[in-house]
């Protein structure tokens, strides 16, 4: 009896762990999709290095009161999976989203971005943000646009001055 209660409680721990360590943390509800579409899914979830798992309520309901983030617990009914990512805020929101479009078996619930409870249109909000690397392009750009601009001023004046001078 003692060692169903142990391991109960290292389940407990770890989700708790899974939570404070993660920079993303998405609910979701995947009651209705066959074998082979959750295979899909994980394998997405797999290649951009989002753990998904499958807990009982009851223990994540323990491991959020421990991590003092019981405003997702209202969210914790039914079938519930959770992906847990440590390097993109974005990620999960996205793949879970898109694949939530193309199969409307997946049903997003809430989330906790950055150690925050957020709600559904929030991760919906954060889905439809660029990626990291998109976000890391753009401002690449925009901290290149004044020197861009200011090369391109330069030679239009040197073109000037070479053909006044000929």
């Amino acid at each position: 009896m003692s060692t169903v209660i142990e391991k109960k409680g290292q389940v407990v721990d770890e989700i708790a762990t899974k939570l404070k360590e993660s920079q993303s943390t998405i609910v979701v509800d995947y009651r209705g999709l066959n074998v082979s579409e959750v295979t899909e899914l994980r394998k997405e979830l797999r290649e951009a290095n989002i753990d998904f798992k499958v807990y009982k309520n009851s223990m994540v309901r323990r491991a959020t009161e421990a991590t003092e983030l019981q405003g997702i617990d209202e969210q914790l009914v039914g079938p519930t999976a959770i992906a847990f990512c440590n390097d993109d805020v974005i990620a999960p929101a996205k793949i879970l989203n898109n694949f939530a479009k193309k199969h409307e078996a997946l049903e997003l619930k809430a989330g906790i971005i950055e150690g925050k409870v957020v709600s559904l249109d929030e991760v919906k909000a954060l889905a439809t943000l660029p990626s990291r690397d998109g976000l890391l392009s753009m401002l690449c750009n925009v901290m290149q646009a004044p020197i861009r601009n200011f090369a391109l001023a330069t030679k239009a004046v040197a073109e000037q001055k070479e053909e006044q001078g000929a």
